[in-house]
């Protein structure tokens, strides 16, 4: 008698032993499990792994289960036994450029809701967006990114990229967004309240971001949980100062914010029609 079809049941959650365990190695080249991204592998740690395409574009990924595909068959990337000798990387996790001189601004910019998180973004991709001559802007708000995008006037090679907090469905900024979307403009968000929550609660050395009641201002009531005595701008120069690479933040931030920047620096947005 035969055994049943190897290929059938769930894979992704597969028995112990039975996906093999695979190093995630610089210049690794792998999918990920859905197929929908393939690239070579530029950083790794403990909970994630960045991956690159031959465009140049990265894409970050949590270690799971079966989580990619090498050589079409399922594996499990798992962090090396020991860092693998390579080029310099940046606090994003790209290669350093050394002696970097920032190119001139492209007309092209992205749009970030405030000063949070436009520190947090320069302090991460700071040296990405000095290499792709990329300015970065806030919003004060995100009422007013119907009228900023009316007097951006985007078009070819002028492109607009937004990120927006608290984007999910049937919200306010999902509303705002889908108006103000197009060819020229991509607005994305992350699904939290404040960007202090894409900062790891591990690096601050709390077990998780507290709730706070409706009605509350939420970073007020973070800060009454956590018993800190600090206003809110000591609390995020205390928080920013814990983050110095892209393994103490979120994925759901890494990725839309790296998306925003392949946006905003695709060749073909400087053809103009």
């Amino acid at each position: 008698m035969y055994g049943r079809d190897v290929l059938s049941g769930d894979w992704r959650r597969p028995r112990r032993g039975q996906i093999p365990e695979v190093p995630a190695e610089l210049d690794l080249v792998v999918e990920d499990a859905e197929g929908r991204f393939c690239g070579a592998v530029v950083a790794c740690d403990k909970e994630a792994v960045t991956l690159e395409d031959r465009f140049g574009r990265r894409r970050v990924f949590p270690l799971s289960p079966a989580g990619f595909l090498l050589d079409g068959g399922p594996v499990t990337l798992v962090r090396p036994a020991a860092a693998s000798k390579g080029p310099r990387r940046s606090a994003s996790g790209s290669i350093a450029v050394e002696g970097l001189r920032a190119r001139v601004a492209r007309e092209s910019r992205i749009y970030v809701e405030g000063v949070h998180d436009a520190s947090l973004v320069e302090k991460i991709w700071g040296h990405d967006l000095r290499v792709e001559g990329v300015a970065v802007e806030f919003l004060e708000g995100v009422d007013d990114l119907p009228a900023i995008v009316a007097e951006f006037a985007p078009g070819p090679g002028r492109r607009l990229g937004v990120l927006v907090d608290h984007l999910v469905p049937g919200s306010k900024e999902s509303r705002i967004a889908a108006r103000v979307s197009g060819d020229h403009v991509l607005v994305v968000g992350h699904p939290y309240v404040d960007v202090w929550q894409a900062v790891k609660p591990a690096v601050l050395g709390i077990p998780a971001w507290p709730d706070v009641p409706r009605g509350v201002p939420w970073k007020e009531g973070v800060i009454a949980a956590l018993g800190w005595r600090m206003d809110p701008q000591e609390a995020w120069r205390h928080i920013l100062g814990r983050v110095g690479a892209y393994t103490d933040l979120e994925p759901e931030l890494l990725g839309r914010v790296e998306e925003l920047i392949d946006f905003v620096t695709d060749p073909t947005a400087d053809t103009q029609p």
